[in-house]
């Protein structure tokens, strides 16, 4: 495909929301409210805010200005803006491979989520208890041909909206799904704020106590703040960078990237309206774990008024959630082949989705059939395994090849990055804080990558 021919958004909106659709996923309605119930509550949530405006948000500007700028994908997008330092150009393939790996899990889980959301409309978990959804979210996992044959229901609906076009079928449909999601979280953290007995959740929520902070250990919560606030984003292989290739100069991006942050940290806290509220009004430990999803809201849905409804709806919008992740890593993932082969985007689409298929089975199976293989320790599988190498590994290294290459004379260079960066109107990037971000800024995501090794290891 040549540079003339490429395709575009076909409005601002659709940029918007792609962007953000690829942002939001299951990291903002399944991690952010446990993880927030854990660390205690607004205090928390505070100093993630303050993480993600001075951690997260630059170096989504400093991706989209790389794919603006190089019009093309992270397969050529490094090669494209410094062809004399073609070392940069081995991150575009390392990227590419990290998408590729996000997706072997990712597609499992979306899996659960549309099996849930089906299961819930049908009236399967009305009337259990606890024990029995338990029982039943146990018997999904061990059943490798009804997960496989959810996984490829969301690997099929990617590939089939990326095969469509980019506007008819990417941005069309995801535009449906972000308008969807944002319906369904309004009324659903309506209902919630409404329940009686949910002013204690509020509270928990709402108002900050910062004695909070240090009762699991300060570093410890702090490190949880700052983790969130870095993966929420999906920044470091390039997720962001396609969609700054679809765009012109009329909107300056760091003034877009504020309106895709805001709108991530929006879905974020309004799924914390949605879930503690709840939690509480039906004495639930908002911190339970990831089982909070798949456990302990189903039991809850069963115990409210119309609660087979609530519960469908709460598990159609994180599909929405989960899908507009897909699609959005798809379409990274078809632009590559499309630029590194010049294929076409049927052909591209065809071969991606294929590939993720295969590539996706050993995580479905790894909670049943192969659950014996535990790579990271006991209780470990091969879920964990690639979401160590994609979130541990690939995404701070990918954030810091991005901070580096729009920072320093070796890469691209500070002041091409801010002309690009500013181009058009809206907000213009923060010049003055360039000490900031040439020298400080890659010093925490080295901690950041230390601290998950020594997380993951030494404890």
């Amino acid at each position: 495909m040549s540079e003339n021919s490429r395709e575009t958004f076909g409005s601002r909106l659709g940029f918007i929301f792609l962007s953000a659709g690829c942002a939001i996923g299951l990291g903002n309605v399944w991690r952010f409210p446990f993880i927030t119930g854990q660390y205690g509550g607004a205090a928390f949530v505070l100093v993630y805010i303050l993480f993600l405006l001075f951690l997260a948000l630059p170096i989504m500007v400093m991706e989209f200005a790389v794919g603006r700028a190089s019009q093309k994908s992270m397969s050529r997008s490094f090669s494209k803006l410094c062809p004399e330092h073609k070392i940069w150009s081995i991150w575009g393939y390392i990227g590419w491979a990290g998408n590729y790996i996000l997706m072997m899990f990712y597609t499992v889980v979306t899996g659960w989520m549309l099996a849930y959301t089906y299961y819930s409309a049908a009236g399967t978990l009305a009337g259990m208890n606890s024990e029995a959804v338990g029982n039943f979210f146990g018997g999904l996992l061990s059943n490798p041909t009804e997960l496989v044959s959810w996984m490829t229901l969301a690997i099929v609906i990617g590939t089939v909206v990326c095969y469509s076009g980019l506007q008819s079928g990417v941005e069309r449909v995801t535009k449906i799904m972000m308008a969807g999601l944002l319906i369904i979280m309004i009324a659903l953290a309506v209902r919630a704020v409404t329940l009686e007995g949910a002013d204690k959740g509020l509270e928990f929520y709402l108002k900050p106590d910062f004695n909070k902070l240090v009762s699991e250990g300060l570093g410890t919560t702090l490190y949880a703040a700052l983790g969130q606030a870095f993966f929420t984003l999906s920044i470091g292989i390039g997720s962001m960078a396609i969609f700054g290739s679809y765009i012109n100069r009329d909107k300056t991006l760091f003034g877009e990237s504020l309106i895709i942050t805001g709108l991530d940290t929006f879905v974020a806290l309004t799924a914390g309206l949605i879930i503690f509220p709840a939690c509480f009004a039906y004495g639930i430990n908002p911190g339970a774990g990831p089982g909070l999803i798949f456990v302990t809201l189903p039991n809850m849905f069963n115990q409210m008024p119309n609660g087979q409804i609530w519960g469908a709806l709460f598990f159609l919008f994180m599909s929405f959630a989960a899908l507009s992740t897909v699609i959005a890593v798809f379409e990274n993932i078809v632009a590559c082949y499309m630029d590194f082969f010049n294929w076409s985007r049927q052909k591209s689409s065809l071969i991606m989705g294929v590939t993720i298929f295969f590539l996706s089975i050993p995580c479905a199976l790894g909670f049943n059939v192969w659950s014996g293989f535990q790579p990271l320790g006991p209780g470990s599988g091969v879920l964990d395994l690639e979401d160590f190498i994609l979130s541990n590994n690939l995404l701070p290294i990918g954030a810091i090849v991005y901070l580096l290459f729009c920072v320093t004379r070796y890469g691209w260079g500070w002041d091409k990055f801010v002309e690009e960066a500013d181009a058009g109107e809206g907000a213009k990037f923060p010049r003055g804080l360039r000490f900031y971000f040439t020298y400080i800024l890659p010093v925490i995501m080295l901690v950041i990558l230390g601290v998950g090794y020594y997380q993951t290891f030494a404890k």
